[in-house]
């Protein structure tokens, strides 16, 4: 495999380790520095110019993008994708990672748990945001802040609307965030890689610091991450579009609280604490990439017209629950059920005699008429909120 690692630090410990992990393995690979590409548009295929001279051919990039260069940087992993160049994070999963604001759009629409968290612009709206998530003490973020920089935890209201407002006057963009108090000055860090979480360490703070990062100080630990845990961080790096991912969670009352989704997690801290080869298994997960590459089905099985995929969910009271996928009635109306989901597991492939339960998720291939007209009608927001009901007004 002939593999480019797109980083402006070769010198640092993830590039070297990364660089290293892919030559004992017998790779072609090389430290490209992201910047020194130019994006070719003048021919009729996409191309790329380094240093001033045409790009040779690679099999597979590893992008190492700071948050600096986040714009131009997912221009150049944006172009190698149009030229058939496989990568573990896309563009986009890069762009939204990056992103907290719309990181937590996307993440809130999946049921993945986070701390309440709201934005606001206008001076008049930030009490009740403070309101909304629970009250002092919250925690402000700078939307463009990294590694615990452009955090601030703001013990009362008052402290809290007087940070905001100077942050607002300087024109920054913050998010107020519920205080997740059972788990201060501690989080999880979990890395994953293609679909498995490789190494997982817990990062403590020291003192009466409240953030947890390494570069604040913060000391590491290797632990052993409980299945909701595991579960929360594939997820959330898949739903953000990122195969190889650092996934930063509170260890909250109920339950993992994701905080960020890190598209280009340093290696050092958390192979120091578990003793793990993680930049081997980022390797390794490329090479099979490279070697049988994933297929988008919802890209690749559209070629009849009027099908697809599509993922349909057993609700409750749904005639399905109970019955059989051969007993569904799938099969008579031209779907296939490709994969289902059930909680955590996801079976492949399943028998028709597996029996269907509320709240499996089927991803399916079908006549999309078909499957469309099982998609129960979505209720509009009004009718989804509960009308509260009418008090009687005495009479004298």
């Amino acid at each position: 495999m002939k593999l480019a690692i797109l980083s402006r630090a070769p010198r640092s410990y993830s590039t070297q380790r990364l660089r290293a992990a892919a030559l004992d393995r017998g790779h072609d690979v090389k430290v490209l520095n992201t910047l020194r590409f130019s994006i070719d548009l003048s021919g009729p295929e996409p191309d790329l110019q380094f240093r001033g001279k045409q790009l040779s051919h690679y099999d597979a990039i590893l992008p190492r993008i700071g948050n600096s260069i986040t714009y131009f940087g997912t221009a150049v992993v944006r172009q190698f994708e149009q030229m058939d160049v496989y990568t573990p994070n896309t563009a986009n999963g890069i762009s939204n990672s990056r992103d907290k604001l719309r990181a937590i759009q996307i993440l809130s629409r999946h049921h993945i748990g986070m701390p309440a968290t709201t934005f606001a612009r206008d001076r008049a709206d930030v009490l009740p945001a403070i309101e909304r998530v629970g009250g002092a003490p919250v925690v402000i973020k700078l939307l463009e802040g990294t590694q615990g920089i452009g955090v601030i935890l703001a013990p009362d209201t008052r402290v809290a609307e007087a940070i905001i407002e100077t942050l607002q006057s300087t024109k920054q963009n913050v998010l107020i965030q519920r205080f997740v108090a059972e788990s201060k000055g501690r989080d999880i860090r979990a890395l994953v890689v293609g679909d498995r979480v490789v190494a997982a360490m817990r990062r403590v703070a020291q003192g009466e610091e409240f953030r947890s990062n390494v570069h604040r100080g913060g000391r590491v630990e290797a632990v052993e991450l409980e299945p909701a845990y595991e579960e929360t961080a594939v997820r959330s790096a898949q739903i953000m579009g990122l195969r190889v991912a650092g996934v930063d969670m509170l260890e909250g009352a109920d339950g993992p609280q994701v905080m960020e989704v890190n598209s280009s997690p340093g290696l050092e801290g958390i192979e120091t604490a578990t003793k793990l080869d993680v930049a081997g298994a980022i390797i390794d997960h490329i090479a099979n990439q490279v070697a049988f590459p994933e297929i988008d089905v919802r890209q690749r099985l559209t070629v009849s017209r009027g099908y697809g995929v599509a993922e349909l969910m057993v609700h409750d009271g749904a005639e399905l629950i109970g019955s059989t996928i051969a007993e569904s009635g799938l099969r008579d109306r031209d779907i296939t059920v490709l994969t289902l989901h059930r909680g955590a597991t996801v079976i492949p492939n399943p028998r028709m005699s597996r029996e269907l339960e509320a709240g499996d998720r089927l991803l399916c291939f079908g006549k999309l008429e078909e499957m469309r007209s099982m998609v129960p009608d979505r209720r509009s927001r009004r009718s989804r909120i509960k009308k509260l009901p009418k008090v009687p007004i005495p009479r004298d």
